[in-house]
């Protein structure tokens, strides 16, 4: 029974990867087609380049979630007995919600953006009608309700095996002055981010739902600053625990391959219980020109996002530097991607500390240098990890091997984002605004070299995704089981 639900773990896990892979390939071509239009290319219409924007950005986010999510699941169920069905319920939920956005989108015209700010979802509704702005809205409803199903479901277990979660943070080790190591680094994350996301997607819920209340009725109406506070704690949380989820992968693996364990001593437990605490109070540095914010709470936005770099941030990165020294690693594409993803990370946080300085963020934080540090955070960090746990679980659930081509991959995917990255930084700096459809000819040329960065971009990716689908396809009984589970399971 053990090897049945261990098998259906693994299924359901490829079967995420799969729709990760691809998803990630059309975000990545979306991106691109902005970056083409804004710097005078090609020309799309104005409404088209909003609806790209609003899918682009849920999407990426979304389906960085769902990568994510596959990886703590897949290493989680190696210290915890879980029930696979829980996995796919989430799974199918997110399709179905994407489903959803989607043809609220392209079928029925919502362009507001992933932020669906109230009110803007209503003036949308009375533009547009009101199905795409219902269907976008309750999708996303339903993506967040497939996300707490599974996490009160770990928390559950967590709390059964563990007996609190405050114990599986380690707070027996801090204290109470326990002795030797706490849980393993999969469960103190998993921890983590259980409980800061839950409280983001139950803000996230509640923007939502007075949203759709507004739309149905016009009568109900509700503070919008309220509104914004709980629309950017969820997105910001949720984007956050994307790479909390990721980072997993890269405990995990570089302690297998270099036969060290990733020790969870106090210094770790501390970081990890003061990044749960951080990632909550954070998202106020994206309100820092809203003058009618109270200070305390600007104060916080600024102080604790300088702060929140450095718990998990450089114990993880020293942590990962510390494994690999003198360790003799074998070095392929799983352990160069993780490696490397680690820059990625503190790199996009250095540009999202500058931002969080309140006089800086009044000049800068309405144009492209917000998506600069963001790219480099997410596809250098969250992305990398999650294509470097896709060459891992081919190898060690398949027989997939390594090959020129991958190598040509990594060089190129690195090479180019740093490009992509930099171009958003650059255009910052010479005041790009972000979001906006069209571009004055002083602003066009970062626009070119990042569409021209993107289209590399997405030939690696598409590398990374042949090559993980094409290792799938020579392990029949990924593929064959991985059908037969979710037929069962639909």
């Amino acid at each position: 029974m053990e090897t049945k639900a261990r098998n259906s773990i693994k299924k359901g896990v490829a079967l995420s990867l799969m729709v990760t892979s691809v998803v990630l390939v059309l975000m990545m071509i979306f991106g691109v087609i902005m970056l083409l239009n804004q710097g005078n290319i090609v020309k799309i219409p104005s409404q088209l380049f909003y609806k790209i924007m609003t899918i682009h950005g849920t999407g990426m986010i979304g389906i960085a979630a769902l990568g994510g999510s596959a990886i703590m699941w897949y290493f989680l169920s190696k210290y915890i007995h879980l029930n696979p069905y829980i996995f796919f319920t989430n799974l199918i939920l997110s399709m179905i919600g994407v489903v959803m956005i989607l043809v609220a989108i392209f079928v029925f015209n919502f362009s507001d953006g992933w932020t669906f700010l109230y009110p803007l979802p209503s003036f949308s509704a009375k533009l547009n009608g009101i199905t795409g702005a219902l269907l976008f809205l309750f999708g996303l409803l339903l993506l967040g309700v497939g996300y707490l199903v599974m996490y009160f479901y770990l928390a559950g277990r967590l709390i059964k095996e563990y007996g609190g979660l405050g114990k599986s943070l380690g707070w027996d080790y801090i204290f109470r002055g326990k002795k030797g190591y706490g849980p393993p680094s999969a469960v103190v994350a998993t921890t983590m981010v259980i409980i800061a996301n839950s409280v983001g997607i139950l803000a996230g819920a509640t923007a939502l739902s007075e949203s759709i209340l507004n739309i149905l009725n016009p009568n109900f109406a509700f503070d919008p600053m309220l509104a914004k506070h709980l629309t950017y704690a969820f997105g910001h949380i949720f984007a956050n625990c994307t790479i909390y989820m990721a980072v997993i992968a890269v405990y995990e693996v570089l302690s297998e391959y270099t036969g060290r364990p990733w020790k969870s001593n106090k210094a770790f437990l501390i970081a990890w219980n003061f990044s749960t605490l951080f990632t909550l109070m954070i998202y106020t540095h994206h309100l820092l020109m809203d003058f009618a914010v109270p200070e305390w709470m600007l104060i916080i936005g600024q102080i604790f996002s300088y702060a929140n770099g450095l718990p998990v941030m450089v114990v993880t990165a020293y942590g990962a530097l510390m494994v690999v020294f003198r360790s003799g690693i074998k070095w392929d594409f799983t352990s160069s991607m993780f490696f490397v993803s680690m820059f990625g990370w503190v790199a996009g946080a250095v540009p999202a500390i500058i931002d969080a300085t309140i006089v800086v963020n009044h000049v800068m934080h309405n144009t492209k240098w917000v998506p600069g540090h963001f790219h480099t955070y997410m596809g250098m960090g969250v992305i990398a990890m999650i294509f470097g746990f896709m060459y891992y679980f081919n190898k060690t659930e398949g027989a997939q091997k390594q090959t020129g081509y991958d190598n040509y991959a990594i060089y190129t995917y690195f090479v180019f984002f740093a490009g992509l990255t930099g171009s958003f930084l650059y255009a910052g700096k010479i005041s790009a605004p972000r979001r906006w459809a069209e571009h004055l000819p002083e602003w066009t040329g970062s626009d070119q070299v990042g569409a021209l960065c993107g289209s590399f971009i997405i030939v690696a990716a598409l590398i990374f995704t042949i090559r993980f689908f094409i290792g799938l396809k020579s392990d029949g009984r990924v593929t064959s089981a991985t059908d037969k589970t979710f037929n069962s399971v639909s």
